[in-house]
């Protein structure tokens, strides 16, 4: 047998991967917004796209957008932080205390910051300095801040009109903005109930009209953080911090700074998160008013994969199914059983096209069983409706876990001049 007539091995065809870029974005939140609207015209739950639910769905996502952020900083150097809560725990407290004591909101937001920061610095020592476990420093730290809020709320809010040990006294509002000339056409639309225009309408109603000025510097955050990480030469040092922190090491980049910076930035963001709960969405600090959303904001960090956008996403979902049970509850919660069937039949088919078999036959199941339980019912009784953000929270990492991929040395305990 000659050379030629040797079998020769065809490679394999690499799947093609969905890329998350614009345009694919784009075509998801359209497909997202037929499907809600089709959801709407036949149940009847206006709310579903309502300018109220977006407008509260979207200051619900920014406490745990922040707290993810913040995880996103700290992990991608590799220092997991689970002391996110406590970090927001304080920004709450400073962010309500730097509002009354300078008469204004953004003097609070900054001391909310410094907070949470305060918090990141406690992180840092033990993790980077000392090298403590990152997850018995993050739990002491959650324990810690609520701990050390209470002592200070006792210390100053208590004796002061409206104040108390567990709650501060009222706070002035922040300013809102909106965008002008639009805001009277886009609520006409919105009250026709047209299928889809109405639905369009109230989503940009939501997003456009009294949006606090806060929120905007929050979204913002986003880009800026994608901007520093990924697309300059800090960001990659930092990021190689968190993959291979011997050979960063090796190539001159001071590890320790790196880390300490990231976990500062995070205890920072997760402050400007708990300040937001004080000073916009509550106006006013009371005692455990963070509610696990730091635990939620690290979740949504890991359904986004660890990435800006992605996280984004996460934060906008959880904040959105929060809305919804806050404001119709069970009705509004029921009529989105039938938005999740129909999007489990879409990935079924979508799995069937590219041959999946088992992944196709476990989303056509599911789509079938949640689908039953929307005609059986008529509406979600109270109990779940209440449970409905954090039950998202474990579905969604339960169906996004395999894809995803953390950074090589995230929690890995790092020790200057070592070899592996």
């Amino acid at each position: 047998m000659t050379t030629t007539e040797l079998p020769v091995a065809k490679p394999e065809r690499a799947e093609r991967r969905l890329r998350l870029n614009g345009p694919t974005l784009l075509l998801g939140i359209a497909l997202l917004i037929v499907l809600l609207a089709v959801a709407r015209v036949i149940t009847g739950a206006d709310d579903l796209t309502s300018a109220g639910t977006v407008g509260a769905a979207l200051g619900l996502a920014v406490p745990i957008g922040l707290a993810g952020l913040g995880g996103l900083w700290s992990e991608r150097a590799g220092v997991v932080n689970i002391g996110l809560e406590g970090m927001m725990i304080l920004g709450t407290w400073f962010g309500a205390w730097g509002t009354l004591e300078f008469g204004s909101p953004w003097a609070g937001v900054i001391a909310g910051a410094i907070g949470g920061a305060l918090g990141g610095v406690v992180h840092a020592i033990a993790t980077v300095t000392f090298g403590v476990d990152h997850i018995i420093s993050g739990v002491a730290i959650n324990i810690v801040g609520l701990g050390f809020t209470q002592y200070l709320s006792k210390l100053v809010f208590e004796g002061m009109p409206g104040g108390g040990s567990k709650q501060s006294p009222r706070l002035p509002a922040m300013e809102t903005l909106s965008v002008p000339w639009i805001g009277e056409p886009l609520r006409s639309l919105e009250a026709s109930h047209t299928f889809l225009v109405s639905d369009v309408a109230g989503v940009l109603l939501g997003i456009t009209q009294n949006v606090p000025a806060f929120t905007l510097l929050a979204i913002l955050l986003v880009p800026l953080s994608y901007f520093l990480l990924w697309r300059t030469a800090f960001g990659l040092r930092l990021r190689a911090c968190g993959e291979r922190p011997v050979a960063a090491e090796s190539l001159g980049v001071n590890v320790y700074l790196y880390k300490w910076i990231a976990v500062v930035v995070s205890g920072l963001l997760a402050g400007l998160g708990g300040a937001f709960l004080s000073i916009v969405a509550a106006q006013i600090y009371r005692d455990g008013q963070t509610g696990g959303r730091g635990y939620i904001g690290l979740a949504a960090m890991i359904f986004g994969n660890w990435r800006p956008g992605g996280l984004a996403g996460g934060a906008a979902l959880f904040g959105y199914t929060d809305a919804l049970q806050l404001r119709q509850g069970g009705v509004s919660v029921h009529a989105l059983l039938l938005v999740i069937t129909l999007l489990l039949a879409a990935v079924a088919v979508y799995h069937a096209v590219r041959r999946r078999r088992w992944a196709a036959l476990i989303s056509g199941a599911a789509a079938v069983v949640i689908f039953v339980a929307f005609t059986v019912t008529d509406v979600v009784p109270e109990q779940f409706t209440s449970f409905t953000p954090h039950l998202t929270t474990l579905l969604v990492l339960a169906l996004a876990s395999q894809r995803l991929r953390m950074p090589a040395a995230d929690g890995v305990p790092y020790r200057r001049g070592q070899t592996t």
